[in-house]
């Protein structure tokens, strides 16, 4: 059977209920903050704004912190209630999901990095509009991820998931066209290189929001898609045992 949005809020016990409530309300915080460091550590790239790559930075420990946290929550919830069919999906998407919105988050570090490196050099580099479509390509992703996930909604995690082969086909254009400048301007290497690493940190960033649309799938349908190929896939063909 599949389930919906009003699917956790028949149990008995109005604690369970609250309970299943706060992991996902959690979760979202989580999927904003995350979010929020793409967006920031891309504009600190895009503005040279070196203090804003900081804080990017800095704030990494919330997103691990808050990772710690809804783990915790999940264990007690299994630990507590024992939860069966849908419930116990929706336990374990959530864990699944904090893991890659924690990767989310050490890549946006990883953006925030190079974009202090690239600041302090100060040198013009190539790719900037690439990283600036790429990024809004998978902050996209997140989003519609996330959504989906609140609205327990195959169709939108379908979607997603199938946005990944644009990303990475973008991707591999942009890395091809740095490899082209760097050929023809030695001196441009150390940066061009900083900015291929932030290229493969968004990659990676679409590769998450990839994962996190199939957990939605996973919840939903009790269905895991990980090593099928999505594109033969629409919603009225996802099956799965509820």
């Amino acid at each position: 059977m599949d389930i919906t949005s009003e699917t956790h809020s028949q149990h008995i016990s109005k604690q369970f209920n609250q309970e299943l409530e706060e992991l996902k309300t959690h979760l979202m915080a989580m999927g904003g903050l995350v979010e929020k460091q793409v967006q920031e550590a891309v504009t600190a790239l895009l503005d040279s704004d070196t203090r804003l790559a900081e804080r990017v930075r800095d704030n990494d420990k919330a997103v691990n912190e808050m990772q710690l946290k809804i783990d915790d929550e999940c264990t007690r919830v299994l630990a507590r209630r024992q939860p069966a069919a849908s419930d116990l999906r929706l336990v374990l998407a959530v864990t699944r999901a904090t893991s890659d919105l924690e990767r989310i988050g050490d890549e946006a570090c990883k953006i925030a990095r190079n974009a202090i490196a690239l600041a302090e050099a100060g040198r013009q580099v190539h790719g900037f509009v690439e990283v600036r479509h790429i990024s809004e390509h998978v902050r996209n992703m997140i989003r519609d991820a996330l959504t989906a996930f609140t609205r327990f909604d195959t169709e939108l995690a379908l979607k997603v998931a199938q946005e990944d082969d644009a990303v990475d086909s973008e991707y591999t254009s942009a890395m091809r066209s740095l490899m082209t400048f760097m050929m023809e301007d030695p001196r441009s290497i150390s940066s061009i290189l900083s900015v291929m690493w932030i290229l493969r940190a968004l990659e990676r960033i679409g590769d998450h929001a990839d994962n996190l649309a199939e957990y939605v799938i996973y919840l939903v349908k009790g269905l895991d898609v990980r090593h099928r190929n999505i594109h033969s896939l629409d919603d009225s063909s996802l099956t799965g045992k509820g």
